[in-house]
């Protein structure tokens, strides 16, 4: 029978922070309390959850199992505990995020700012990285992904429109000319965003059309790409959240405008939706409203 929610608890931070020390120091509890708690989830189950060397950690079988069970439990006390706290409008506690690098930086990390200062409770921990992390794994709430969600066991919400574009500077098209047609496109410098050096891009205009293209810079940072194409390095795929400024103002030329590339929509990403805790609900909301009024861009 557990009855002990520290012991739960205790084995959550482990799994989530990666070791025993460092779930120490995020509990600001002594690594002795953090392994006796273990030791004692373990005893009163008859199993062991995480097994241990000198180097690393890793789940067992009935770990895995038993953390997505207590990730669950714990969400369900703190809604509990929240009730009132969401009564007087408080969030607390922890909130870790992953977002795209460039998106993140230029839209998500003011967001977070102000939603922290609304909220001095509240801790926020953000990961910027254009790679698709396992929430549960990493031990996030939630995702901020452009794209459809591939992970039927993942809730969507959709945040804001969004759509993507080719574009390019202004001297690239001087210099190579302005592709009439997505067959043209294998003839360009195409700026990728994988590690090899072609990929795939979706037209869907009335019949669908794919074009595999090529380019001498490739890099799986978007922020990268982005550089590149603004000194005339290439074509570039991007959201109109990254460009669009850069549209108006005459630093990138869209291309192709006429082809409407295959859809990206702009999600928040989380497990599940019964069990969502208050802190995570409450930054949706917010993000959701704040990407809505930034919005401003016509895909027209």
């Amino acid at each position: 029978m557990i009855d002990s929610l520290p012991n739960l608890a205790a084995f959550a931070r482990i799994v989530s922070a990666g070791s025993l020390s460092a779930a120490a120091r995020e509990l600001d509890i002594s690594l002795a309390v953090v392994s006796k708690r273990l030791a004692q989830l373990e005893k009163s189950l008859g199993v062991r959850l995480i097994q241990r060397t000198t180097r690393r950690q890793t789940l067992t079988e009935e770990g895995v199992l038993f953390y997505a069970q207590v990730v669950r439990i714990l969400a369900e006390v703190e809604e509990a505990e929240a009730l009132i706290s969401r009564r007087r409008g408080t969030v607390g506690g922890l909130l870790r995020l992953s977002a795209p690098r460039a998106f993140g930086r230029q839209w998500i990390a003011p967001i977070v700012s102000d939603f922290q200062r609304l909220h001095p409770r509240l801790s926020v921990q953000l990961e910027l990285t254009d790679t698709v992390i396992d929430l549960l794994e990493n031990g996030a709430d939630m995702a901020i992904r452009f794209g459809s969600l591939a992970d039927s066991s993942l809730i969507a919400r959709q945040l804001a429109p969004n759509y993507r574009v080719l574009c390019a500077a202004p001297a690239y098209l001087k210099k190579y000319g302005v592709p009439k047609h997505p067959d043209e496109l294998v003839g360009h410098r195409c700026i990728i965003m994988r590690d090899q050096p072609w990929t795939d891009w979706r037209f869907e205009n009335g019949d669908s059309m794919t074009v595999r293209v090529t380019g001498p810079l490739l890099s799986n940072d978007g922020s990268a790409a982005h550089t590149w194409a603004l000194e005339g390095a290439g074509i570039v795929l991007k959201s109109i959240w990254d460009v669009g400024d850069d549209i108006a103002a005459g630093r990138l030329r869209r291309v192709l405008p006429k082809y409407r590339i295959s859809s990206a929509p702009l999600h928040a990403i989380y497990p599940h939706s019964r069990h969502l805790a208050p802190r995570v609900r409450a930054f949706i909301e917010y993000l959701g409203e704040r990407l809505r009024e930034a919005w401003r861009w016509d895909e027209g």
